[in-house]
């Protein structure tokens, strides 16, 4: 293994990101090593740097977005082989160790959080979806959020609606996609320029997010169907009422799941459970293997998983990624990715 330099936060609100010599990595028993090949910016990062919500110890590896190739293998990730071309959520954030950002040479990954990548999908396509996936699938999959049946390559469909609020965001069009692959029918409120993008994505109908009344609207055209919940896939506060308002018109599962961190109880009223979610959670329950082991890699070399958001690559090297970070402000829709060979 070459020597391993990351992109360092050197300390509180600190820019830029310096590039220096980093610690060899290695792989406990359900993790592996892998060789980055590009990561993908994310709001998250913006954050960390910019306006943290704790003082870390410093200095720190960002980046949660991965794709490379597998130098290592830990006894207990057996679907894995040195070699693999994978993509994989990384966890620095949740675990404080340095190990575990992408923002280096070499990451890394826990196995239940990673999957092989087919030879048609490019790192570049496929690094911009791990942390949009593990989010959608805490919101859909676990058993304290919506607990919809697992997604599969061939779905056993269901007359049962799941509402998706932001269904072309980078977040939102990953809920539309599992959910779809889970057999569900799906409602997203997009903007009119995006409705033909969200029924690409597997929405069967798509509301205009910027309705007059968008939760009675949902609520008008799920008239006399079941639900299967409500994902919030912006957070904001306007969006989470207007998921809790819609599903409390409904019938069916009336659970709402959000990105939002904080949820006032006044604005859930009985009968409706509300909760936020952390695409992090699913490391340490059932649905990181049900998305990550048991359907994405099948999905994706079948090409059953459409590839989206489309990656805006914004220079190479760890010396890049500063700037990509930068440009992640306002990249037009797109996810920006850095290449690192």
């Amino acid at each position: 293994m070459d020597t391993n330099f990351a992109a360092l936060l050197a300390g509180h609100k600190r820019k830029p990101l310096v590039v220096d010599e980093a610690e060899d990595r290695f792989a406990d028993e359900s993790e592996m090593v892998i060789k980055n090949v590009a990561v993908a910016m994310n709001p998250i990062d913006v954050t960390m740097q910019e306006s943290p919500w704790s003082v870390f110890n410093y200095p720190l590896v960002l980046g949660v977005d991965v794709a490379g190739e597998v130098v290592e293998v830990g006894s207990q990730a057996t679907q894995f082989s040195v070699g693999d071309r994978v993509l994989g959520h990384a966890l620095r954030l949740a675990t404080e160790d340095d190990r575990h950002g992408a923002f280096q040479n070499y990451t890394v990954l826990m196995s239940n959080m990673a999957c092989v990548i087919p030879p048609s999908l490019s790192y570049e396509n496929a690094v911009v979806l791990p942390l949009g996936v593990s989010t959608a699938a805490a919101a859909l999959f676990q058993e304290d959020t919506l607990a919809l049946q697992p997604p599969r390559v061939d779905p056993e469909e269901k007359d049962v609606w799941v509402i998706v609020l932001g269904g072309t965001g980078s977040v939102g069009s990953n809920g539309v996609r599992l959910a779809v692959a889970a057999g569900y029918k799906v409602i997203a409120t997009a903007s009119p320029r995006s409705f033909n993008l969200a029924k690409q994505l597997g929405a069967a109908e798509v509301v205009d997010y910027k309705h007059p009344d968008v939760a009675n609207e949902l609520a008008r055209m799920l008239l006399g169907k079941e639900i299967g919940g409500a994902f919030d896939a912006n957070g904001q506060e306007d969006t989470i009422k207007t998921a809790i308002a819609a599903v409390s018109q409904c019938d069916g599962n009336k659970v709402v799941a959000t990105v939002g961190d904080w949820i006032d109880p006044a604005w859930v009223p009985r009968g409706v459970k509300a909760m936020p979610i952390m695409g992090v959670a699913i490391r340490d329950n059932e649905v990181g293997q049900m998305v990550y082991e048991d359907f994405l890699p099948y999905a994706l070399a079948l090409g059953k998983y459409m590839k989206y958001p489309e990656p805006l690559v914004f220079g190479d090297g760890l010396s890049s990624i500063q700037d990509a970070l930068e440009k992640s402000k306002s990249s037009g829709g797109k996810k920006v990715v850095v290449t690192i060979k």
